[in-house]
């Protein structure tokens, strides 16, 4: 028997890290407001961490998506692999020249440009997609913010997420 519907265990689970910051910054509030001695001083670099876990549970659950669209992706010290029904390839993130989302893709996609290879497309919703956030934000200047606002952005266009520095930036897609 279960306890709670579908969509609920959904919710819960994509919020996961944010509730569990929220618990433990109210944990380290109620030791600073309500306790004395070793265990008050204590509070305050809970609290903080618990600040903390829960900013870093806001962007990853904005950027989960639901585990609708084909294929799986892993990820291996650095390597990215997508499998899918039609496509797949692997990129190595050191190798990766830019990072885009093509909104206009039915799913919408990242688009991971890599150096003499062609462009590594993979579903948001693919199975593990959620791993991509960990390895994106391990580029050098990406800025993550703008990354997950340009997720929640529709429209058409391909939109440039990240490219390396000391590269030409790509050029736009002709087809």
């Amino acid at each position: 028997m279960t306890l709670l519907r579908a969509e609920a265990k959904a919710a819960l689970w994509r919020w996961r890290e944010t509730i569990t910051g929220v618990a433990v910054a109210a944990l380290g509030l109620h030791w600073v407001v309500n306790l004395w001695g070793i265990l008050n001083w204590m509070g305050y670099p809970v609290l903080l961490i618990g600040i903390a876990l829960t900013v870093m549970g806001v962007q990853r659950a904005r950027f989960r998506t639901e585990d609708t669209a084909p294929g799986v992706v892993q990820i291996d010290e650095g390597r990215i692999s997508y499998f899918g029904p039609l496509s797949g390839g692997i990129a190595d993130l050191a190798d990766l020249r830019s990072l885009a989302i093509d909104p206009g893709s039915k799913p919408p996609h990242w688009v991971l440009s890599r150096r003499g290879e062609p462009d590594l497309h993979i579903p948001l919703g693919a199975a593990g997609a959620d791993a991509l956030f960990d390895a994106f934000a391990a580029l050098p200047g990406i800025r993550t913010e703008h990354m997950l606002r340009q997720m929640q952005a529709g429209g058409t266009e391909r939109i440039m997420i990240w490219h390396r520095a000391d590269m030409p930036r790509p050029s736009a897609r002709l087809h």
